[in-house]
């Protein structure tokens, strides 16, 4: 049996590994520019099986921790955007997709004016659409961020803990991703 777990997590590692590796690459000529921003989150056409019922509501929250490397988009930014096109492109109207991004740790310097320039556009094109921006200010005041530090339109709560409970009131799901 631990011969077998050992396995297991030897597996589960190296599909981790793959994983990160193959997002670290460029995309395959599959993917494209999507419908609603089109300079960020390139998405692929897929033939899916389980479709998207007509109706649906998308509310979802993005949890963010990890900091981009200095110069770097940061990846739950570029997630985000991927997440509006993609299911703009399967017929989403754009009015029923709803997206939230809390940002806690070092990742609340991504949204700053001072250290999150490279994903400044980005911030700004996310906001124009709808997108909410949230920084717990607990982790704020740990990393010495202020409010006034942060990029137009992100917005500070008191903590990622209450962002994230009255979204989950709003009836947002979090995203695994």
């Amino acid at each position: 049996m631990l011969r077998f777990a050992m396995g297991f997590v030897t597996v589960l590692g190296l599909c981790f590994a793959a994983g990160f590796a193959w997002a670290q690459q460029p995309l395959p000529d599959a993917f494209h520019p999507g419908p609603v921003l089109p300079d960020y989150g390139q998405v692929a056409t897929i033939e899916a099986d389980m479709t998207i019922p007509e109706g649906t509501v998308f509310r979802v929250a993005f949890d963010v921790t990890k900091r981009a490397e200095e110069g770097d988009l940061n990846r739950s930014l570029v997630s985000a955007a991927r997440f509006l096109n993609m299911h703009a492109e399967a017929g989403v109207p754009v009015d029923d997709i709803h997206v939230a991004l809390v940002f806690h740790g070092p990742s609340v310097h991504d949204v700053t004016t001072e250290n999150g320039k490279a994903s400044a556009a980005l911030i700004k094109a996310l906001l124009s659409k709808g997108v909410d921006i949230i920084v717990c200010g607990q982790s704020a005041t740990a990393q010495d961020v202020a409010k006034k530090d942060l990029q137009p339109g992100v917005r500070m709560v008191l903590s990622a803990m209450t962002a994230h409970a009255l979204l989950q009131q709003q009836g947002y799901t979090l995203n695994p991703f």
